[in-house]
């Protein structure tokens, strides 16, 4: 076998449940930190310090809690490396795919020689970070010195929408975007709205019973079920149809974990034992164009479906080979589509669609979610390596943006045939849908059309405030966003009493706002059309 063979020898995952704000409550540094460390102990606990020496590279995923100039260098310090030790210190760019993309990187540059020990980590603690805005200690006592203005802290629903249409329609946040894609999902297959809300339902209560049982989940020992999820009211309000709260993602937690890699003839040289070690096979990831107007379809995720067959692909793993899966789950539709597009049911599935328990229930651990799901895996397969010989495989889907950004990476617990690593990522480069659809700007649009999907947002009152509209013009096909346009429009797409995508109406330009575009379902023009 090939020396310089990659595989992942430690792994942890690191929860610090406590709100305190007093004296030094946990900053995405400290727990990453902690987490770095029991990895290390993890793969190696009769002589942590030998193999936390030789680290040579750290990678790590950006975290939305707190804006640090140098993250990689700060951990570097608290890890007692000096800067001429490492090869490498690399700050990821936002995004849910990061994980799978720098475990995937790391281990490709492994198999080159460019390195020995890699770390590959990330954490947040915002909810240590929201504790301390509402006790009023803010910025919280004793974390590091923030690089920016701290009003401009990042979190996932403050996201700025800038200047073009979506922000003039006011929507562009995961929270409104997701649902766009549930209901053209929901539509092209025929589905009740009924069915497909108690299907999003049962399938959230599978994830809640996996995560229950995780210790490193937020709401370990807890549990939601298929009634408390579906039903909507009260503490689970309905945010943007059809997601109630117990549907989104929960990003208040305190969450870390990181990933230790080495290649196999190093790891000999440690004196790491091969029940620890499991092996990269592949890494592979795409994009979708970054504005979600501009895609071919919201009923799927070419981008999504490229990943999961190339990574299948480039690692000889048929789907009937998978021992373990988990789906980047911030909302339902993520871990739909990627059953679709793998050919497993959406529930009750012979391979359960997530290790973790999904975002709403294992915790949202921002951009470094998919880590924890790459840690798991390895757990798992350590698992079924020390009782059968017999090769076994995992992969894990990383989603990042409003199904944006893709990476998927394959683990095993035997070696690809001949040891090695893939030489690059197939898809590197690759955008899912070259051809981008024509849309409406800011000229605006009027006349006849057709909704080709829609969300309604929801005040917490359970009122509807506003409804956003994707459709398209009966004359020449392009593409428009609109808001509401009048307050029937609104209750009838907030209603739920009947199929809203492939209705037809009518658009106008608001005459009050430059670009906004108003629709209507005027009466005796409420027909459906074929999309």
């Amino acid at each position: 076998m090939d020396p310089l063979t990659p595989i992942i020898i430690g792994i942890s995952d690191l929860k610090n449940p406590s709100l305190a704000t007093t004296p030094t409550p946990p900053e995405p540094a400290s727990l990453i930190h902690s987490a770095i460390l029991a990895a290390i102990n993890d793969a190696s606990p009769t002589s942590p310090a030998q193999l936390q020496a030789a680290i040579d590279s750290i990678d790590v995923v950006k975290t939305w809690t707190w804006p640090y100039a140098d993250l990689p260098g700060l951990l570097a310090g608290m890890l007692g490396l000096k800067e001429g030790d490492l090869k490498r210190k690399f700050y990821s760019e936002h995004g849910g795919d990061k994980p799978g993309r720098l475990v995937d990187e790391a281990a490709r540059r492994l198999s080159r020689g460019e390195g020995k020990v890699m770390v590959c980590c990330g954490g947040e603690t915002l909810a240590s970070l929201s504790a301390c805005a509402a006790a009023g200690k803010f910025p919280p006592p004793g974390w590091t010195e923030p690089s920016e203005d701290i009003t401009k802290v990042f979190t996932p629903t403050g996201i700025d929408l800038g200047d073009d249409i979506r922000a003039i329609h006011g929507i562009g946040t995961p929270i409104q975007v997701y649902p766009l894609y549930e209901n053209a999902f929901r539509a092209h297959r025929s589905q009740s709205m009924a069915d497909n809300h108690r299907e999003s339902a049962r399938l959230y209560a599978e994830f809640a019973a996996i995560a229950e049982k995780n210790p490193h989940a937020w709401f370990s020992g807890k549990r939601e079920t298929e009634e408390t999820i579906g039903k909507v009211g009260g503490r689970n309000r309905m945010i943007c149809s059809p997601y109630p709260l117990l549907m989104n993602a929960f990003n208040t937690v305190n969450l870390a974990s990181a990933v230790i890699l080495t290649t196999t003839s190093h790891a000999e040289t440690l004196g790491i034992p091969r029940s620890k070690w499991i092996y990269p096979l592949t890494g592979t990831g795409t994009s979708s164009p970054s504005s979600f107007l501009t895609r071919s379809t919201f009923s799927t995720s070419p981008a999504l479906t490229l990943t999961l067959r190339a990574a299948l692909s480039t690692s000889a793993t048929p789907v009937s080979a998978l021992s373990h899966l988990d789906i980047y789950s911030c909302f339902p539709i993520v871990p739909k589509l990627a059953a679709t597009a793998l050919n497993l049911p959406i529930t009750d599935s012979p391979l359960p669609l997530t290790l973790l328990g999904g975002l709403t229930s294992f915790g949202g651990a921002g951009n470094n979610y998919g880590m924890h799901g790459i840690t798991e895996c390895v757990r798992r397969l350590r698992a079924e390596r020390a009782g059968d010989a017999e090769d076994k495989r995992g992969l894990v889907l990383c989603n990042g943006g409003v199904l944006t950004y893709m990476y998927a990476v394959v683990l095993g617990t035997q070696p690809r045939e001949g040891g090695g690593y893939t030489e690059g990522n197939p898809l590197d480069g690759v955008v899912a849908e070259e051809e981008e659809t024509k849309i409406v700007g800011m000229e605006g649009c009027e006349g006849d059309a057709v909704v080709e999907t829609y969300t309604v947002e929801f005040a917490k009152s359970g009122k509807p405030l506003r409804g956003y509209i994707v459709g398209r013009l009966s004359g020449d096909g392009r593409r428009f966003l609109a808001n509401h346009g009048d307050e029937n429009t609104l209750l009838l797409m907030a209603s739920g009493n009947e199929e809203i995508v492939g209705k037809k109406g009518s658009v106008r330009r608001d005459g009050e706002r430059e670009g906004r575009n108003l629709f209507v379902f005027e009466e005796g023009r409420g027909t459906r059309a074929r999309i």
